[in-house]
């Protein structure tokens, strides 16, 4: 049974005045424990937004229940399902029509949320929002975008990190349309974002010709900052806002990029504690270790967007905790407020007049 804290014709009017988020309470490793405090403190930060909280009720409402006064701004839907991290997003679209996962994205198509937020099934997540929300005009295939930290200070949006194994030069020259919007959209510094594609070298005759077909589709906008080509040990200098390659590419940086940051904060901190003279030093410096921490920590970073669909889907990462999943509703609270996928698509056919004159 569905259920919500505030059901009178008068608060639900008000929610259409409001930022409105369907969260997937059941996605990820940790679920409602984690997402629950974390969809709080959004509340607690902004006045103005209403949650659609998406999942088991009994694991769900304990929880709510301790913090009345949000009650009128939580809508508690209830579902009996759940897409497992591990599971074929064909077997999820085809059996589990009351999963938590599916419910949040059907919120948003039936226009009762204008984003929604989930940390599960990645698969599932993508093939879903695909299905049921479509892509805007223009874009074949969704990618998946998030930053990533950089020696000026700022940060660095790359795409695709693993929706599009391969990529078609066409494909490669949208997603930098959409990254370069995006770019603009959420940073009140960047106007004009450097765009990049990610290359073996920085030499015109290097790479795949799918990547040689995309540099000349994007130097032919006019209104797009395109840099070049970039070789993966220049992505974290900074020099450019926007990384553009295929999503096997994209998701190995990834990982890589979080498994040598987890690497060498361990090993410092294996250095420091390996004495009592190195365990000394290591209080003198505390607070510069503490800095270091919270500038290289993926956390916040945390909330993926997925480009291209008529509406706002965030995933965050399946091992979140209640601060990373904070990031990723504070992304899907931006970009909601940024009209991203409007300003997106006033730019896609621009690109699609580009590639007519070329052909």
């Amino acid at each position: 049974m569905n259920q919500s804290f505030s059901q009178t014709q008068k608060e639900n009017k008000s929610i259409a005045n409001n930022k409105t988020l369907a969260i997937d309470c059941m996605g990820g490793d940790f679920g409602p424990s984690v997402i629950i405090p974390a969809a709080l403190k959004a509340l607690a930060n902004h006045s103005d937004l209403h949650l659609f909280l998406v999942g088991k009720e009994e694991e769900i409402s304990p929880l709510i229940k301790k913090h009345p006064g949000f009650h009128e701004r939580i809508h508690l839907q209830d579902t009996r399902e759940v897409i497992a991290m591990d599971e074929k997003p064909s077997r999820a679209i085809r059996s589990k029509a009351d999963s938590s996962l599916r419910k949040a994205i059907e919120l948003v198509k039936d226009g009762q949320a204008q984003a929604c937020v989930s940390a599960g099934n990645t698969g599932a997540l993508m093939a879903l929002a695909t299905l049921l929300l479509g892509t805007l005009s223009g874009v074949e295939r969704p990618a998946i975008v998030a930053e990533l930290p950089n020696r000026q200070g700022t940060e660095t949006h790359m795409l695709d990190l693993g929706a599009n194994i391969e990529a078609t030069s066409e494909q490669l020259a949208t997603f930098g349309v959409m990254g370069s919007v995006l770019a603009e959209a959420i940073s009140e510094q960047v106007t004009k974002p450097k765009v990049a594609l990610l290359n073996i070298g920085e030499e015109a005759i290097k790479g795949r010709d799918s990547i040689k077909l995309a540099a000349g589709l994007l130097q032919q906008q006019a209104d797009l900052n395109y840099c070049g080509y970039i070789e993966a040990n220049q992505i974290f200098n900074g020099d450019v806002d926007v990384i553009v390659c295929d999503g096997f590419t994209g998701n190995n940086v990834l990982k890589a990029s979080e498994g040598i940051t987890r690497f060498l904060y361990d090993r410092l901190k294996a250095e420091f504690d390996s004495s009592w003279k190195n365990k000394l030093a290591a209080l003198m410096v505390k607070p510069v270790l503490n800095a270091f921490k919270k500038r290289i920590n993926p956390d916040q970073y945390n909330g993926a967007s997925l480009l291209g669909l008529r509406e706002i889907v965030i995933k965050s990462h399946g091992s979140a905790d209640e601060k990373a999943t904070l990031a990723a509703i504070n992304k899907a609270i931006i970009e909601i407020e940024r009209q991203v996928p409007q300003k997106i698509q006033n730019k896609i056919s621009d690109l699609l007049n580009a590639q007519e004159t070329s052909e």
